[in-house]
């Protein structure tokens, strides 16, 4: 089956050139114009994938983006048309797993696609161990949930990837370009805050004080681990 995508922006003839390439690869493309019809669509529908541009009318993306992390963790490419950097850490810190600056090359566009719908596929064909317990985490890898104690955490796919990397290599240190290799699964251009953005949202979900973590450590001038408290 097709992997179903959506694509929001207001621009009708980026829409159009996208939709017609992606096609071409044998993607199921649906459409939307602006923030209310995406989000309408994105809450409505199952998608493999969102690209979600960053100026919408009705609704900006980075809200749209912030209510669709509220049920889904679809993963979503945030497409901005500003080249300021906080714009791009913001789209990390609301929920989106990557981003893309325009103009860009489709091409590149169509890796990160295949890099991110690669690595979820995977993980649904490779989870052999449905329900993994580390500490007091349960980590169910077939439905991609996680808990502590009885509570369920809404995390995002990539806060779910990292979550398991760490949690499953307790003690082993990654480096930022190692998580980014493994993670993203493709060059990042050298981009390391991604990591650190998306390391410090998974902090505030996980860790009783974000600012003095228990489970996911930072081992200054190299990368993070996770701690087991267990001897």
């Amino acid at each position: 089956m097709a992997n179903k995508i959506l694509i929001v922006d207001d621009e009708t003839l980026l829409v159009k050139g996208l939709k017609y390439s992606l096609e071409q690869d044998d993607y199921d493309i649906d459409t939307a114009f602006d923030g209310k019809e995406a989000l309408n669509k994105a809450l409505n529908n199952e998608f493999d994938l969102i690209i979600l541009d960053l100026m919408l009318p009705e609704m900006d993306g980075l809200e749209v983006c912030q209510k669709i992390r509220e049920t889904s963790s679809v993963p979503i490419i945030m497409l901005t048309a500003k080249g300021e950097d906080m714009n791009k850490i913001l789209g990390l810190e609301y929920g989106a797993d990557d981003y893309l600056t325009k103009p860009f090359n489709i091409l590149e566009l169509k890796a990160r696609i295949k890099a991110i719908l690669r690595r979820s596929t995977n993980k649904q064909s490779n989870s052999h161990d449905q329900v993994i317990q580390v500490e007091e985490f349960t980590i169910n890898t077939l439905g991609r949930k996680v808990s502590i104690g009885d509570k369920e955490v809404n995390l995002t796919a990539k806060e779910f990837d990292l979550l398991l990397l760490l949690a499953t290599n307790p003690g082993k240190i990654f480096t930022r370009e190692e998580l980014l290799e493994i993670i993203w699964g493709y060059e990042y251009f050298g981009d390391l805050r991604t990591v650190d953005v998306h390391i410090r949202r998974l902090r505030e979900k996980i860790e009783k004080n974000s600012s003095q973590a228990e489970y996911i450590l930072t081992k200054w001038g190299v990368g993070y681990y996770f701690r087991s408290k267990k001897k």
